[in-house]
């Protein structure tokens, strides 16, 4: 293991977050900060309780997981399509580095910069909410578990963008509304039946509720299932990688 190559990618991918602070850390923060305002202090002091628990304390795991997903697979595809843009991908591909320290360096970096925010987001959801945390240790586990998941997730769609719009249409367009839609604002057991089926085919869903859970002993799945359905996605996504690096697809052509 070239502990040294992991080290040199991973120091300058954190590197580039200190350029870009307001970008990387102020802006999610202080638009995670707005979520807690109007709906948490707003609108959650008039709603009733979901489960025994406020409206602003129960929507504090679902805007963390909203913006650790999004973060996570933006910090990952900009690491790696600006190489493939600027053409230093080649450098590093020539270079004596196996792809599995290439991807530990930068999903490494990026997961951290994801767990950074959201546990500031956590600290600043305090401010809003009052609220508890049943088990930290699963909580920041599981923290850790999506933010490596979805940076290897954003590290293949880096992969395969041709261009800066496509960075930005899978976050948009696909896991944004599914997190609006997996119980972010609400329990998927207040749903009709029909579509609590539905709603279980959305994988945010088990993420939600399993990050929930950390915090209140409450879930809309079971915490055994929202463990096992992230491992799947991170081995899907693994398989996919070991794909990218074993036929060079959108990197050495």
């Amino acid at each position: 293991m070239n502990l040294h190559a992991i080290r040199a990618i991973y120091k300058f991918e954190m590197a580039r977050t200190w350029r870009t602070l307001m970008q990387s850390i102020a802006s999610p923060v202080i638009s995670t900060s707005l979520y807690f305002v109007v709906f948490g202090s707003a609108i959650g002091s008039r709603m009733i309780s979901i489960d025994g628990i406020s409206y602003g304390a129960f929507i504090i795991p679902g805007l963390i997981m909203l913006s650790l997903l999004t973060e996570s697979i933006s910090n990952a595809s900009f690491g790696i399509y600006m190489p493939k843009f600027t053409g230093t991908i080649y450098e590093i591909l020539s270079a004596p580095v196996s792809a599995i320290e290439i991807v530990i360096g930068y999903v490494g970096a990026a997961a951290t910069k994801s767990v950074v925010l959201g546990l500031l987001i956590l600290a600043t959801a305090r401010l809003f909410v009052d609220f508890e945390v049943a088990h930290p240790l699963w909580m920041f586990s599981f923290l850790v578990l999506t933010a490596v998941t979805f940076s290897l997730f954003g590290f293949i769609i880096g992969v395969w963008a041709d261009g800066f719009e496509k960075l930005q249409i899978i976050p948009m367009m696909v896991v944004t509304p599914l997190t609006f839609l997996g119980g972010s604002f609400y329990s998927i057991n207040m749903l009709p039946p029909v579509w609590q089926t539905i709603t279980l085919f959305n994988p945010v869903v088990y993420l939600i509720s399993g990050f929930r859970w950390s915090f209140y002993g409450v879930a809309d799945v079971h915490i055994g299932i929202s463990v096992g359905m992230t491992f799947v996605f991170m081995l899907i996504c693994l398989t996919a990688i070991w794909w990218i690096f074993k036929t060079g697809y959108r990197l050495k052509d």
